[in-house]
């Protein structure tokens, strides 16, 4: 059984997006690398802020679990849209996590890595796309 069930709706990448209980109410465009104006976010740029989003919660979980101050950390996810060689598309992503300098790289590593088992999204997707970690 599911703690929540997100809800959105869309017509594709020439559009809106909109969720059930209206919170997210967005224009969609097609960028400008695919031929469109770029005008309006792209189903990648809303992957990038939820994965980013959801893997800095989820560290923030990890690190109260450990007793690891990491209140300073940021997520900045990077979302890259690939051919597959098949005539369709994957997708790729780097998580690109500061980490406050007060941790060790050791540490920072540890802390990053058991992130990565914890986050739905980072769940969702291993075996499917690649997810490049980097400690910056």
């Amino acid at each position: 059984m599911s703690l929540y069930t997100a809800i959105a709706t869309s017509a594709g990448r020439d559009g809106r997006a909109v969720s059930s209980d209206g919170q997210l109410d967005v224009e969609l465009g097609l960028q400008k690398e695919l031929g469109g104006d770029g005008v309006g976010t792209n189903p990648e740029q809303l992957f990038a802020a939820g994965y980013a989003a959801c893997f800095a919660s989820a560290m923030q979980l990890v690190a109260k679990r450990r007793n690891v101050d990491a209140a300073d950390a940021s997520v900045t996810a990077e979302v890259g849209l690939n051919a597959n060689g098949d005539g369709g598309f994957g997708l790729s992503v780097t998580l690109r996590v500061e980490l406050p300098e007060h941790l060790s790289a050791e540490q920072g590593r540890a802390l990053i890595e058991a992130t990565h088992q914890v986050c739905p999204y980072s769940n969702a997707t291993r075996g499917n796309i690649p997810v490049e970690l980097v400690v910056e």
